[in-house]
């Protein structure tokens, strides 16, 4: 379809830096903003710390569930309840280590008046099926405006479990919908089907590793990783199949196709937009801040292989310009949030946090 893939460019006009605030955290992987200002980041290796915007790192924040960290697992998204100034309760996924196998799981708890422990780490979700590997976990979280939470998850990566993207009995490879006690959440898709699970909210999906809210409509928007080629955003609709593994955009690492390798199929959703050569697509956030007017309204991506931040220029519905920040910076962008202060902060799988703002 015309204007599904490689949209013409766009350039930033308004000056703008990227600054490094802090090259001391390890392996981070989500970021967001507390209400004062300062920023929660989580380490892969199962520990939390909190960055002020000018780049002091606190101590590790301990105390949280056990995580395996092997291949793309760790403690991964994070969020903080819209009223933490009140009950400093934190959510965040990891992959949780059982003894049949490891799969995607959300807790919740509270940090401590201290900062330094998360009191009552409770497990409120589990993507079940557990599985012996330690690909494809998805990740993020999300809170609605409702006070519900949407998660993503991986189908695992395996030929053997990628078919359950495609599964109402499974919880892989989905976008799921639930309460912060971790019950489906009331009015989901799929509740009252016979054998499907009550807590789905999308499915036929890879690896999601970006989810977000399209200020205004308060559309939810999420990437995936293709295989080889064939990176997707799509508008998430409740109930909807985006198609994985039947149809692709890509093509298996070896080359081969994926399936019958076909791109369309009736009853699938087409993405909005791909990308292939790849853009390893991971955290975003739409931009609804002042500083930077130009911005206003756009999304944008971390980039994992392809080394930058995609800003996407999205009306009606459709990419309209594609733009890429920081791409001399050589980093892994694995999170991207807007601040407080209406700037961008940005965290690196090399350890890396950045301030992206007007000069």
């Amino acid at each position: 379809m015309a204007g599904q893939t490689r949209i013409a460019g766009v350039k930033t006009t308004t000056p703008y830096e990227g600054k490094v605030l802090t090259e001391s955290l390890k392996n981070p992987w989500g970021i967001t903003s507390l209400p004062d200002g300062r920023l929660l980041i989580t380490e892969r290796e199962g520990t939390m710390r909190i960055a002020t915007a000018d780049g002091k790192v606190s101590e590790p924040i301990t105390g949280l569930p056990k995580v395996n960290a092997k291949g793309q697992g760790g403690l991964l998204g994070v969020r903080v309840d819209p009223d933490f100034a009140k009950n400093r309760m934190v959510y965040w996924v990891f992959s949780e280590p059982l003894p049949e196998g490891n799969l995607t799981a959300v807790a919740k708890g509270k940090l401590a008046a201290d900062e330094k422990t998360i009191q009552d780490p409770t497990v409120i979700y589990r993507a079940t099926p557990a599985y012996k590997g330690t690909l494809h976990y998805g990740g993020r979280i999300l809170i609605a405006p409702d006070g519900n939470l949407f998660v993503s998850t991986g189908e695992r990566s395996d030929l053997v479990t990628r078919p359950q993207a495609q599964s109402l009995t499974s919880g892989l490879g989905k976008v799921i919908r639930i309460t912060k006690d971790g019950q489906p959440a009331p009015g989901n898709p799929f509740a009252g089907q016979a054998g499907a699970r009550p807590e789905l909210y999308s499915y036929g999906h890879r690896n999601v590793q970006g989810l977000a809210f399209q200020p205004g409509s308060g559309d939810l928007w999420e990437v995936e990783f293709g295989p080889r080629g064939g990176d997707e955003l799509n508008h998430i609709q409740p109930g909807k199949n985006y198609g994985w593994p039947t149809i692709t955009y890509g093509i298996e690492y070896a080359g081969p196709k994926v399936g019958e390798g076909i791109q369309q199929k009736e009853g699938m959703e087409q993405p909005v937009y791909y990308w292939d050569p790849v853009l390893s697509p991971s955290g975003m956030t739409f931009y609804t801040g002042d500083m930077m007017p130009e911005w206003k309204n756009n999304l944008f991506i971390g980039g994992l292989s392809s080394m930058h931040i995609a800003r996407l220029v999205i009306e009606n519905g459709k990419v309209v310009g594609e733009e890429r920040l920081l791409p001399d910076e050589y980093q892994r962008f694995r999170d991207v949030t807007q601040g407080n202060d209406g700037a961008l902060y940005a965290v690196t799988d090399q350890g890396r946090l950045y301030r992206i703002a007007k000069k």
